[in-house]
């Protein structure tokens, strides 16, 4: 009889982040004398859908909308004391770094930054680390989540750059007011209009870059640092002309506390078209995007619909 030794070796994709479970297209390969044969399905204990798209699910998930409200607060809170640090009454950095240029691309660097911190926190690992209406918009027209969660996940972020900003106020007083808490508004001479759909190319943009990334299970885990990247850089060039929202609810919480409304619907339509319009092309892309969270850790439930493997 042929004396046959087998072994085991991990195929690729089973380096998802946070994990050592395998990925969507992991397996176990057979090898007999050096020949590779058929693939045992890997084990899947406490994994639900590996390798293939989930559904959303529908119903209530008042964890993950309250991790959207948290991570959203302090998004705001962190970014838009960079506002108040680098452009406030007074401020210290001001006098250190003359150029407006520089403080605005550390302000991008500072905002974007504290984003990609939620991600990678427990509280974005749960939820997705959206933190934006924009995103979640793009990624339910991508049918990664319910109606429900598409609610419950935008009021929680309105909500959460609402306290973000109520903090800010607590936070800094009289400097925050200075700068009318990090309101966005349009510069350079351009129209409302203008404004509007320069907020909505950024946001597209903004948008692309993350399906691109989560459309390969060799990227995912890098998706954080490419909307860090991203977003300190449309801040850096495009804060002179609109004050680079991309975020609605960024937005909506300095309008909000100071009562000031001039110009809001172009921070409300110009980002939300803009992710619809992404979503609408990303459809042209023969790449499926495979999870909805910016950083996906399998040990981790969702409520997300997705491709890779989740925790049940």
């Amino acid at each position: 009889m042929l004396n046959i030794t087998a072994k085991y070796r991990d195929l690729p994709g089973s380096n998802l982040p946070g994990s050592n479970l395998p990925g969507r297209h992991a397996g176990m390969a057979l090898v007999s004398n050096g020949v590779a044969g058929p693939h045992p399905p890997a084990p899947t204990d406490g994994i639900r859908n590996p390798g293939r798209r989930s559904r959303p699910p529908a119903g209530w998930h008042g964890v993950d909308w309250a991790c959207e409200l948290v991570g959203t607060s302090i998004l705001v809170f962190v970014g838009l004391s960079a506002v108040v640090m680098d452009f406030g009454k007074g401020s210290p950095i001001a006098s250190t770094v003359p150029s407006h240029s520089a403080r605005l691309l550390l302000t991008g660097l500072v905002f974007a930054g504290s984003g990609a911190l939620v991600a990678i926190s427990p509280i974005g690992r749960r939820s997705g680390a959206h933190l934006n209406p924009s995103i979640t918009l793009a990624f339910w027209c991508r049918r990664h989540l319910s109606l429900g969660d598409l609610a419950g996940y935008v009021t929680s972020q309105f909500l959460g750059a609402v306290a973000g900003t109520e903090a800010l106020r607590a936070v800094w007083g009289s400097r925050a007011v200075s700068v009318r808490f990090g309101a966005t508004l349009p510069g350079h001479g351009l129209q409302p209009w203008q404004a509007m759909l320069v907020e909505a190319a950024m946001t597209a943009l903004l948008v692309v870059a993350i399906f691109a990334f989560v459309s390969s299970e060799r990227t995912a885990r890098w998706t954080p640092l490419a909307v860090w990247i991203v977003v300190a850089i449309l801040v850096w060039q495009g804060a002179p002309y609109t004050g680079t929202s991309l975020n609605s609810a960024r937005s909506f919480g300095p309008a909000f506390v100071a009562e000031y409304w001039n110009d809001y619907w172009i921070y409300l339509a110009g980002p939300l078209t803009g992710a619809v319009v992404a979503a609408a092309l990303w459809a042209f892309v023969p790449r499926a995007t495979l999870t909805a969270k910016l950083f996906h850790d399998v040990r981790y439930q969702s409520v997300l619909a997705s491709e890779l493997p989740v925790k049940q």
